[in-house]
């Protein structure tokens, strides 16, 4: 098995086992619309095997951050369409990254009377609004049980949406400390309902959630991402006991589903937590190991020969080196992230980025 074989996510045959992991870019104005040079961005990245797209907001009141996307309005829906048109055009695979931030926002950004998480714990620290001022993050709403089926239902609209603007799936975002990641750490899960208290119970939400969107949409066009134990924006999971237990029950829940893919961001691929993930979930698996550190194209080149996982998400190389799969089948040179640039703004640092000549 090589990095650069093609391979199947869900029912679609890809060109490779890279993935673009969902990086948030934040170009997206105030009125969450991607608009032409999102477009151009990923259709620059469609050598790539599987892109996966910026966290998207399914409801205003769970945007995370000023200029992300989202999916909500007929606007934001027809300028994904254009997204996956591009992207179709020049042969690619595109996924929607379907992400509600919870706790990681303000009502300042949202516009929104309240932001929401599964208990009314602040995230200790700032965060930035639209004008660039800093403000402390806001404690957030407690989902009441009967408030959980209507931020369900945010998600399966959003994921109905995003297939009829084109995309071949979405994937829904568990990790990084958003809101489904929320659900699954006691750090930020202190309900005493039947979504918390317990392993399987932090993970109930998570695994209605993809039921949900796998009756609307089915289940070869939804995959997850998840990042256990990453310890991020205050969801921790330092516990291996309980962290092991909590995504034993998440996974043993997702894997009848039959789901496109697993994507797991984890710094030890070759773990034996990751490892015996892949082998509950037994479908088609995506590691992610760069977060603060970045992706070789030997690191890549490697996790697929050692059947460590099926495809290989990368982050930062890919938003230089938009022939990034050509380069590392050459061996060339890379262009490097101008760090500046990567959040917000125009196309400078985003579709300016040159390709390999000759």
């Amino acid at each position: 098995m090589s990095l650069f074989s093609p391979t199947t996510v869900g029912e679609i045959g890809v060109r490779n086992r890279v993935s673009l992991a969902p990086m948030t870019r934040l170009r997206a104005g105030a009125d969450g619309v991607p608009g032409p040079i999102v477009a151009k961005y990923y259709a620059q990245r469609a050598g790539i095997g599987l892109l996966v797209t910026e966290g998207v907001f399914p409801s205003d009141e769970s945007r995370a951050y000023p200029g992300q996307p989202g999916i909500v309005t007929d606007a934001q829906a027809a300028g994904w369409a254009k997204v996956a048109d591009a992207v179709h055009a020049e042969g690619g695979t595109v996924f929607m990254q379907l992400m509600n931030g919870g706790r990681v926002t303000h009502p300042e950004i949202t516009g929104t009377d309240r932001i929401v998480a599964p208990s009314a714990i602040a995230i200790d620290g700032d965060t930035r609004l639209a004008n660039g001022t800093k403000v402390a993050y806001a404690v957030p709403h407690a989902l009441e049980t009967a408030e959980l089926a209507t931020v369900r239902d945010e998600f399966v609209a959003a994921a109905r949406k995003a297939v009829d603007a084109g995309f071949d799936g979405v994937e829904l975002h568990g990790a990084n400390g958003y809101l489904l990641h929320e659900f699954l750490s006691p750090a930020s899960n202190q309900r005493t309902d039947e979504y918390g208290g317990s392993p399987a119970a932090r993970a109930r939400f998570v695994i209605e959630v993809a039921q949900a969107v796998v009756s609307e949409v089915g289940a070869t066009r939804v995959g997850i991402r998840i990042s256990p134990a990453h310890n991020i924006q205050d969801v921790w999971e330092t516990d291996d006991t309980e962290t092991r237990a909590t995504y034993e029950a998440l996974v043993s829940g997702l894997a009848p589903l039959g789901l496109a893919y697993l994507s797991v961001l984890h710094a030890d691929p070759a773990s034996d937590l990751i490892q015996d993930l892949r082998r509950t979930f037994g479908g088609t698996f995506i590691i992610n190991s760069g977060f603060s550190s970045v992706t070789t194209r030997d690191e890549a080149v490697s996790v697929v020969e050692k059947d460590l996982a099926d495809l290989v998400a990368v982050g930062r190389p890919a938003i230089a080196n938009p022939d990034l799969v050509t380069r590392w089948q050459k061996g060339a040179d890379e262009n490097e992230v101008d760090q500046a640039s990567v959040y917000g703004g125009d196309e400078r640092g985003y579709t300016d980025y040159p390709f390999l000549q000759g």
